[in-house]
């Protein structure tokens, strides 16, 4: 099992320090860690195992792989396993809502000076994670939905399109929002969606450069 750090780490929390928001952006990374924790969790009682941990800009990120005696059964029922997969990008929003509700209805005197941070907290990195974009948890859904439904190639393509559809979305207002609110976190989050989207561009490139590929061996051995 390998453990990597993205060392960008270092110079979004030095922007947060300047800017005096380092609090909050140690708070935001808390709970989007007990968010990856929902997906372990989720993954190890349905029978995937920890590849590695990635400690990243907005979080940790696992890589999951299928136990060895489970490959036999991706390969005769792909959708069990791809089913499995989209329960487990479910869990990860799903924990940071269940945490926001139980602080919104529990009484405790020792919360109650940051309950509301907690609470404003879980509900952006639930509803951010459930971002239409690959590899955010929502694109990860859409993916999984798709491939159920069509094959893989299609779910590879849909799933590139939907991301960069929503990137350009999310740029065109938050462009507008920065100009009235004026927050650095808003300029940090879109850079990261684009060095996102930029990246999965460039893996789709070549899966479809692959695809392709394929096709021609295949026509080439039928003539």
């Amino acid at each position: 099992m390998q453990i990597r750090i993205d060392l960008k780490i270092c110079i979004i929390l030095l922007i947060f320090l300047v800017t005096k928001q380092a609090d909050l952006y140690l708070v935001f990374m808390l709970f989007a860690i007990l968010h990856e924790l929902g997906h372990l969790i989720t993954g190890l009682i349905l029978g995937f195992r920890p590849k590695s941990f990635s400690l990243m800009p907005m979080g940790l990120s696992i890589c999951f792989k299928v136990k060895n005696q489970d490959y036999n059964k991706k390969i005769k029922n792909a959708k069990y396993i791809t089913l499995k997969k989209l329960l487990i990008s479910f869990a990860g929003p799903l924990t940071n809502f269940t945490i926001a509700f139980l602080i919104a209805i529990l009484s405790f005197e020792f919360l109650n000076v940051v309950k509301e941070t907690i609470i404003y907290a879980n509900i952006l990195i639930g509803l951010f994670n459930l971002i239409p974009i690959y590899p955010l948890d929502g694109g990860r859904i859409v993916k999984y939905i798709i491939h159920m439904q069509k094959n893989l190639r299609k779910s590879y393509k849909y799933t590139n399109l939907i991301s960069n559809i929503t990137l350009i979305i999310i740029t065109a207002v938050s462009s507008i929002a920065i100009l009235y609110l004026k927050n650095i976190a808003i300029v940090l989050i879109v850079m990261y969606l684009w060095i996102l989207v930029i990246k999965e561009n460039n893996i789709y490139n070549k899966k479809m450069h692959l695809y392709k590929l394929v096709d021609n061996i295949e026509q080439n051995a039928i003539k």
